[in-house]
């Protein structure tokens, strides 16, 4: 079929009954999320028993389910006027301060809006080109919901030495959130491989199978009733890494709507997104061997939820 990247076929079990289509769809669908999937049935391209229905249908068992998913478009990040906090610039380096709810560069999905576009369009032509066309300068990322610090290289040279310093372990990354629960010990380390997950494609996990090495430290700074304010150091940089080992060890980051509880307060709910902040960003500037170091003030989501705490959560 001419630009048609797959066509899937469902018939729905027992099990997935009286659930939304949209969320149907996007356990089931690698690489779909769930605003991607109201898409595809907003454009016609979600069958119901061979008929058209909205993003908001029931399932009923034995529904046949037929998706095609379109060829996606080629992506290029293209310069937008987008408001960033620019932290530190150099000839060589960005450090920015990103908010809450910025993706870092385009994808399927968010094929625009993020810092990328943004620093594109600040920057100009100033920005390493070892990323591709997608990620230009980006050296780490932070997840969407987490705010907080991260450096970008503005040319080659400086994106090369930066990533063996991250490599090596030599970039200090310090971040700060509020878990659940309750801590007996001031202090720890959790220690395990991190990788997909075989249960849900879309999630890391814990497992030893096609997993990289991953190491977090955790400090409490102060215990709630039942949450508890943390920093974190980390010593690898995995993806979701922090979000991962700490609901690994029974303490989920308040507010993550991937790897903690289901039902969340009215508060966590305020929170958008998981409560995590990088806090703190230091390095070895490429160019002049100038040990670097950057902070963060707590953005106001973040002191909200901490102020809420303080006073009876």
């Amino acid at each position: 079929m001419d630009g048609v990247l797959e066509h899937q076929v469902f018939i729905i079990g027992s099990e997935d009954t009286s659930g939304r289509l949209d969320v149907f769809l996007a356990s089931n669908l690698m690489g779909v999320s769930r605003s991607m999937a109201q898409k595809l049935i907003e454009d016609g391209l979600v069958l119901v028993n061979g008929g058209f229905v909205k993003k908001n249908y029931k399932t009923v068992e034995n529904d046949r389910i037929e998706v095609t998913i379109p060829q996606p478009e080629a992506l290029e990040a293209v310069a937008q006027n987008i408001p960033v906090h620019i932290v530190y610039e150099d000839e060589d380096l960005v450090v920015v301060d990103k908010p809450k709810g910025m993706v870092v560069h385009p994808a399927a999905g968010n094929p625009d809006g993020t810092l990328v576009n943004a620093l594109l369009y600040h920057c100009k032509d100033s920005l390493s080109g070892i990323g591709g066309k997608l990620r230009p300068g980006i050296i780490h990322r932070i997840d969407k919901d987490t705010s907080g610090l991260l450096m970008v290289a503005k040319n080659d040279n400086a994106h090369l030495e930066l990533a063996r310093q991250l490599k090596e372990h030599s970039i200090e990354r310090e971040y700060v959130g509020v878990v659940h629960g309750r801590f007996h010990q001031e202090s720890g380390t959790v220690e395990q491989p991190i990788g997909r997950s075989n249960a849900d494609r879309k999630k890391m996990a814990v497992t030893p199978y096609n997993s990289r090495h991953a190491v977090t430290h955790y400090h409490l700074l102060t215990q709630f009733n039942q949450y508890a304010y943390m920093r974190f150091l980390l010593e690898t940089g995995r993806t979701h890494q922090i979000r991962v080992h700490m609901a690994y060890i029974n303490h989920p980051l308040a507010g993550d709507l991937v790897y903690g509880p289901k039902k969340m307060t009215k508060a966590e709910e305020q929170l958008a997104g998981q409560c995590l902040h990088a806090r703190r960003l230091g390095f070895t500037h490429p160019r002049t061997g100038e040990r670097m170091s950057f902070e963060s003030s707590l953005p106001d989501y973040f002191e909200k939820f901490i102020f809420f705490l303080h006073n009876g959560s």
